[in-house]
């Protein structure tokens, strides 16, 4: 009587390996919980390798489904990457409200040489976004502009203090609407404190709060103490540094 070979059992490993991968694409998708999701798509990469091995070496059957399960581990392990980069460029928007993207000198009616090496110097400088004239606009990635116009200073408080006038514009250039606040700025003294802005008895023309809408701009003045020397715009008001700043004394 002939000997009966023995069937091979199937990959135990590749079995485990696939479910893994499944509960692994599921989760990743979840903020958090994606994390999780990165471990147990780990192991399951591992055991899914294992069955690999196991199966070309003959030892056991299921070579489909252990390569089925190390392809859904791997699939599991580059989704979790790819959500929480976008989760965390998410967060990081929110954060920080639209960054910067470039910077434009207003020009006045002469239109002389100086206006146009100012432009060309704020062009060079854009990557910074830092210590800007006054009359330099600051276009963010939303389509909105924002601009320092004018500096009114040595003005008088009702308490004798001295205070600093700051106008600025913002411009919608975006398609959709964008909220302005007079809380999206700072002022900045010459020891670098910064300070949120002041009541001035005598405001005239003071930013208010609201919502720009497409095509729109509104300019208002924000009042700060007279020993300003920069003013800072945060493109988010609980952002930890400034999008733009403009040198103002």
């Amino acid at each position: 009587m002939g000997d009966v070979q023995q069937a091979k059992g199937r990959s135990v490993a590749a079995i485990v390996a696939l479910v893994l991968g499944i509960v692994a694409i599921v989760m990743s998708w979840m903020p958090i919980i994606n994390n999780l999701a990165f471990v147990i798509g780990i192991i399951g990469l591992i055991v899914a390798i294992v069955g690999v091995v196991g199966v070309l070496r003959g030892k056991k059957a299921g070579k489909v489904l252990a390569i089925v399960a190390l392809v859904v581990n791997i699939a599991a392990l580059a989704i979790v990457l790819g959500t929480q980069s976008m989760y965390s460029a998410a967060i990081d928007d929110a954060v920080n409200g639209p960054s910067a993207t470039s910077t434009s000198q207003q020009s006045d009616a002469a239109g002389d040489a100086d206006d146009a090496n100012d432009a060309a110097n704020s062009a060079a400088d854009a990557k910074s976004f830092t210590d800007l004239k006054v009359g330099t606009s600051v276009d963010l990635e939303n389509g909105l502009s924002v601009s320092v116009d004018d500096v009114q200073t040595g003005l008088k408080n009702y308490d004798g203090s001295e205070v600093m006038g700051v106008q600025v514009t913002y411009t919608n250039n975006g398609d959709k609407s964008a909220d302005y606040n007079p809380y999206d700025w700072k002022g900045e003294d010459a020891k670098g404190a910064q300070e949120d802005m002041v009541y001035y008895s005598e405001a005239d023309n003071a930013l208010n709060s609201g919502t720009l809408a497409a095509g729109g701009s509104v300019s208002g003045t924000v009042y700060f103490a007279g020993d300003t020397v920069k003013a800072l715009y945060f493109a988010s008001m609980v952002a930890d540094e400034p999008t733009a700043s403009w040198t103002l004394a």
